[in-house]
């Protein structure tokens, strides 16, 4: 199993632009795929492989109305980037809770292969 601690995503309104008939991902959005990167690198984090389960613990910043499915494609996206997985369609299990606010929010996530 994989445990990672990352910082709080941009939501799905904010993580994709439209720009000249395109739709690309924000700069806020980048940004954040950055700072994962950054994190599983650190981490030494390698691919797993097969059909996984992810469970996600938000902490929000603050005490806003969210609906934490708007947070779930940024983290998706930024895990396969940084290397976690080969592709977010292998994720066959998918939970999320929202949990009290502390400054600054964080997502606790825990990744593991299925059986």
């Amino acid at each position: 199993m994989l445990t990672l601690e990352l910082p709080y995503p941009p939501s799905v309104n904010h993580y994709f632009r439209n720009w000249r008939g395109r739709t690309l991902i924000s700069r806020e959005g980048r940004a954040f795929r950055k700072r994962v990167c950054s994190i599983l690198t650190a981490a030494g984090v390698r691919p797993l492989s097969g059909k996984l389960a992810v469970s996600l613990a938000v902490y929000p910043p603050d005490r806003r109305r969210r609906d934490i499915d708007n947070l779930q494609k940024a983290l998706l996206d930024a895990l396969e980037k940084g290397g976690a997985y080969q592709d977010d369609s292998q994720v066959k299990d998918l939970h999320a809770r929202m949990l009290e606010p502390i400054p600054g929010g964080k997502v606790i996530i825990n990744i593991r292969r299925m059986e």
